[in-house]
């Protein structure tokens, strides 16, 4: 077929198999075990798995979905921590033209219900730890996915089905002829949100996104061939904010735990030589707090890329002084996970510590495979100064935004007003063209990682009967970064305590979305009876 380029006449172009492949991150598992099949790609434990076998094991995955009747487009759910079936899913799932959907381990069933139910996921790989919560989840779900039982070593629950997950590889042929995509907008994944304002929403990725995103984050922080990866940020946190992917397409080898601490930290990197992790700044504190006895002199300096609430300056520096490289990116499950980052400048290098951590505590600037990034007034489209001072909305535009959210037009409508992506958080951009976020429109609470909605949590603290009014603000914390506070004004003789009330809060929420503290006081209002959470904030900090 000869056609000609769009826009110019001159140059004719032969479109065809020779010089034309859909770019999925699919390939790179491919590359990796045909060139480097016996380096290390897992490391679990004792167990070590090369790229060979790695890429037999998701072949023979994704075949055995297919002869499950998973089809193209289908979801397939998997509820897992940072272990290798959680991996493996990354390729093996979208091999066979299905979409992963990872959930968030920390979820409670009533969210995890709602996930399945709207996703319609066809199967359901279920890590024995979250058996419990996956079994209250589907107990009312008319038609429940196919589960699938994630027997692994290191986990302490009991089966979730008579089908075995290694058993459930042993039916895949290994010869099986995956595809990649027919078109590289095709979905690869969808993830769902925290449900910040209200259901938690789809976030669909596809294909292109994802590998591009893949080789950004290799070339943004410099990652260079063969890195030792430990896995502290969650796999299903943005699809580990595309790392998986980026880790088959360097030939890296992936350290899983699952659970992270410092001592796990440090161990880690003695043991296996861990060169990168990544992680929310509750990692950071990790190491700053680390009991004397668990730290361990670095061999070679470690790179950390951190993100969610912004970690301060002090933090940064001090987490240096340990001998730990920070990179400080942000972005969203609607870019990807990272998309933008405080790319630095050698001219920086002179600077004290302190000064050098003030600049690395910015956000910074667009991914390099990011088309658009400014700060906008929602209202008139147009960019605000670049003078560190004028607020503004952070918009994106470009391959690492997502394709939508999933069956909710009215939501993308609102999201895509104006041909960019509305984030809702608010900035400022200085002179250098680095972003700086203020605040977050939607008074999101980011606590080790987690978008906590506060209208979720006053919600549920509306429904105890001693409570006439309430409401929830962030509150600033050295480990996790921010964490949920709770104002509340009770009914008259009401004698309920600040104990009862948490407890309360953990019988109806998720742990990590309950406050670590309830204040008992009038709230401030408005003339219109309007709360005035920036008060909450102050005095929450007050605390």
């Amino acid at each position: 077929m000869n056609t000609t380029i769009p826009g110019d006449g001159k140059f004719p172009l032969a479109q065809n198999l020779a010089n034309h492949a859909p770019l999925s991150p699919l390939s790179f598992l491919k590359r990796a075990a045909d060139v480097y099949p016996q380096y290390t790609a897992l490391i679990h434990g004792q167990q070590k798995t090369n790229w060979a076998d790695v890429y037999t094991r998701c072949v023979k995955l994704s075949s055995s979905l297919a002869k499950a009747d998973v089809k193209p487009g289908d979801v397939v759910s998997i509820i897992a921590p940072n272990i290798p079936a959680l991996f493996e899913a990354h390729f093996a799932i979208p091999m066979c033209g299905a979409v992963l959907n990872a959930i968030n381990t920390r979820l409670e069933a009533k969210t995890i219900e709602y996930i399945l139910s709207h996703s319609s996921a066809k199967v359901l790989l279920v890590d024995r730890d979250s058996t419990a919560v996956v079994k209250e989840a589907i107990q009312h779900m008319g038609s429940p996915p196919l589960l699938v039982d994630i027997n692994d070593a290191t986990a302490t629950g009991d089966a979730v089905s008579d089908l075995d997950y290694e058993t459930f590889i042993g039916r895949g042929d290994a010869d099986y002829a995956w595809q990649l995509p027919d078109d590289e907008w095709q979905s690869i994944s969808l993830n769902y949100t925290s449900g910040t304002t209200g259901n938690p929403k789809g976030v669909v990725y596809h294909h292109r996104g994802a590998y591009l995103n893949a080789m950004s984050n290799i070339t943004g922080w410099h990652m260079g061939p063969h890195p030792v990866y430990l896995w502290t940020l969650p796999m299903f946190h943005c699809n580990g904010w595309c790392f998986p992917w980026s880790l088959a397409a360097n030939a890296g080898t992936s350290v899983c735990s699952r659970a992270i601490s410092a001592a796990v930290i440090y161990e880690q990197i003695e043991k296996n030589a861990v060169t990168h992790f990544c992680g929310a700044p509750i990692i950071l504190n990790f190491l700053i707090n680390a009991d004397e006895t668990d730290v361990r002199p670095l061999p070679h300096t470690v790179e950390v890329m951190t993100a969610a609430a912004p970690p301060p300056a002090s933090v940064l520096a001090r987490v240096e002084a340990l001998g730990f490289h920070v990179t400080h990116v942000y972005g969203l499950t609607e870019t990807y996970g990272p998309a933008v980052m405080c790319a630095w400048k050698t001219e920086w290098d002179a600077l004290d510590a302190e000064q050098r951590a003030t600049l690395k505590s910015r956000q910074g600037v667009r991914y390099q495979v990011l088309e658009g990034l400014e700060v906008m007034n929602p209202e008139t489209m147009t960019p605000v100064p670049r003078d560190g001072e004028t607020i503004g909305e952070v918009m994106f535009k470009g391959n690492i935004v997502m394709r939508g959210y999933y069956q909710n037009p009215e939501a993308n409508a609102e999201a895509f007003a104006g041909g960019w992506f509305h984030s809702g958080d608010l900035a400022v951009m200085d002179e250098e063209g680095y972003l700086r976020i203020l605040d977050r429109a939607k008074d999101i609470i980011i606590s080790g990682g987690e978008n906590i909605s506060s209208i979720e949590i006053e919600n549920c603290l509306y429904a105890h009967p001693d409570i006439i009014d309430a409401a929830v603000a962030a509150k600033a914390d050295e480990m996790w970064g921010e964490t949920p506070c709770a104002f509340v004004e009770l009914a008259k003789d009401a004698s309920v305590t600040e104990q009862e009330l948490i407890d309360y809060c953990r019988e109806n929420l998720a742990h990590f979305k309950c406050p670590k503290h309830i204040v008992f006081r009038e709230l401030p209002k408005t003339s219109t009876g309007k709360i005035q959470k920036f008060k909450l904030r102050e005095w929450a900090d007050a605390l």
